[in-house]
Formats: structure tokens, sequence, C-alpha cells
């Protein structure tokens, strides 16, 4: 596993995205516990990166249209360069170069393998995983297909499909929709953006001189626009739960109360998420179990 293609494609003298510690990354090999998290990231498209740490990367996966808790829906997953450690708990923005936008941690926590061996898993293009998150829980697969990047022998495709298995935490809620917030700050891409570049905030462009300020004002509109699509999107979503549109609005706050995690340091941030993501920790508004709840009413 290296992360000389993740470095390669930054400048990290424009990019607040951490460079990645090598030794951090070979200390990290030898634990058993495994961190995973899902990052929704605003750039060119929306999309959400799937992450999963092995060998002293994470493994990443971009999603276009988010995770889904209906296992028969299959969303398409294209495999991208595998991202330091340090890269899991990052949420900002990006203001210029590759990935310009904004980065907002979405879900966090750990996974196990289902499947036996990984790295065998992988070559193959069938990996079985457990997740234990805020959002996301329970048995999951990747599967590569034979879509864009090549054909399914010698591995050489990144076209893969991330689908939910059917257990107790599958339903047919849009957790995307249902559950839009941070789970580090519980914010929404207008927070974040707010938060980290204020005065381009408040002339809605960019300060004269200031590297990449084209592309933050792009930024900017892009955020407006989402704004507005995901509040309609999280009221049909909170409406398909059986809730009214005021019922829902302190659900949701609630919810990012419950998914705030503590600030800590690259390196401890891992186990802060593996306590956050125990059987024993509150749920992100228990979306998941709200999908439950309306299965068994049905």
């Amino acid at each position: 596993m290296s992360l000389k293609e993740y470095r390669e494609k930054r400048d990290f003298t424009k990019s607040p995205e951490p460079r990645g510690d090598d030794g951090h990354s070979a200390a990290r090999k030898k634990t058993k516990e495994l961190f995973f998290c899902v990052q929704k990231h605003l750039a060119s498209s929306l999309h959400y990166d799937f992450r999963l740490e092995h060998e002293g990367v994470l493994l990443s996966w971009a999603v276009p249209k988010g995770p889904a808790l209906d296992p028969t829906v299959k969303r398409l997953a294209m495999h991208v360069e595998d991202h330091p450690l340090e890269y899991g708990t990052f949420e900002g923005v990006i203001p210029d170069g590759y990935g310009a936008g904004v980065v907002m941690l979405w879900d966090e926590g750990t996974w196990t393998p289902e499947s036996e061996d990984v790295d065998a898993a992988i070559k193959k293009g069938d990996l079985k995983i457990r997740l234990n998150g805020y959002k996301l829980k329970g048995s999951w697969a990747l599967i590569r297909t034979k879509g864009w990047g090549g054909g399914s022998k010698g591995g050489s495709s990144k076209s893969w499909l991330l689908i939910k298995h059917k257990d107790e935490w599958a339903g047919p809620i849009d957790i995307t929709a249902f559950a839009p917030l941070s789970v580090k700050s519980g914010g929404s891409f207008l927070d974040i953006l707010k938060q980290e570049t204020p005065d381009l905030w408040q002339s809605h462009r960019s300060a004269p001189g200031k590297q990449g300020g084209e592309m933050l004002a792009k930024i900017v509109q892009k955020v407006l626009d989402l704004e507005k699509e995901e509040g309609r999107s999280t009221d049909a979503a909170a409406a398909d739960a059986g809730e009214d549109d005021e019922a829902a609005k302190p659900a949701r706050k609630t919810a990012a109360k419950k998914t705030s995690v503590k600030k800590a340091s690259a390196a401890g941030k891992p186990a802060a998420a593996r306590k956050a993501g125990s059987a024993k920790a509150a749920t992100a508004a228990d979306a998941p179990a709200a999908a439950k709840k309306t299965v068994r009413k049905k």
C-alpha cells in the first residue's frame, strides 16, 4: 500500500489535506482495530468517499450517490487512490487544485472483514465487511464489476458496487437524505464553509489577489444550490419515515448533537471513533433504527 499517487495529485502548499505520516501508517499495521469513514465531498460534483483502513492506509472508493440501506439498491463505487489514515478525520475546505470543494465527515466508526483474507478478496473483487458507524452498520459487500477501467480479470477495473446485505440494519430509508449532517461538527456544508472562510462567505466573492479565489466563489454557489436541494430531500425523507416536517426538525437537531465528535489528534482520532462507534454509543439519530421500525410497522 502506498501514498505515492495520493501525494502526486496534490499541492500541499495550497491544500489543507494531510500529507500522511508513513511512520504512523506503518505502526498502525500491527493493530487489529480497523477504522472506516465516509466523507461527503462537494467538488466538481457531489459524491461520498468510502474509506476502509487496511495495511496502514485508507482504501478508498468514490460513491456518487452515497451508501444505500436498501439491499436491492446497488451503488456504483469507483476505486480511487489510497489515502493516509490522518485523512479519515479531515473536514474542511479545499480552496484550489485537485478535489477543490468542501469535505464533510459524514460517518465514521470501525469495520471488520467478513472475508477471511482481505488482500485475496480485494484481488478477487469480492470484499465482504461489517460496519459499526454512526449511520452505517451491519453487513455490506464491495463487488468489482467489468465497468470502467478494464475487465475484472487481474483486478484492473476501477468500477465496483457497494451493496447492503439484508440484516437488521437494512431498511427503506434514504440515509443520505435522512441524516445529511457531519458526525464531527454536526453541521452542513454551509456551516463548514462559514467557519473556514468567513470573509469569503460575507462578500460571496474572493478577496483581491487571493489564490484560488475564483474557484472558492464557485464553491460558495455550489453549497448554496445544494442547501436548497438537501432541504427538500431531508423533508421528503422525514415524511417517508412517518414524520411531519415540524416533528422532524427537533429530531434532526438531536441527530447533530448526538453525532458530534470531540476534537482529538490525528493519531488518536481513530481510537475516538472506535469508542463512539461501539454498540454502547448512541447512533446518529438512530436513523438505521428508524428504518427498522418502519419495516416492522409494515
